[in-house]
């Protein structure tokens, strides 16, 4: 669980990065939170856009994500969703 403060540097890293995943009409499936959890383990933050076409709820669809990679929803923004999940073997970010 992050604290405030590591979510707010987490926020201010995440800023710049460009979505590098989409959730299109078919929501979210297996294949998508593999390809989602090796981001993670080689980025370790990541910004997943949610389009126009999506069924779901992007609160929903933030927790399939959540539960899917047990990443940490860092923020919810537009549609856009910042998830965090710290790096095995490529650790880069150090939380405050």
């Amino acid at each position: 669980m992050l604290t405030g403060k590591q979510k707010r540097y987490l926020r201010s890293e995440a800023h710049h990065l460009k979505p590098i995943f989409q959730v299109g009409k078919d929501g979210v499936n297996e294949n998508m939170i593999v390809q989602i959890n090796e981001a993670l383990e080689k980025r370790e933050l990541i910004k997943v856009s949610i389009l126009q076409n999506c069924l779901e709820d992007k609160d929903t669809v933030a927790e399939q994500l959540q539960e899917g990679t047990n990443a940490e929803i860092v923020q919810i923004i537009g549609n856009n969703i910042v998830l965090y999940k710290e790096s095995v073997e490529h650790k880069k970010i150090q939380l405050p």
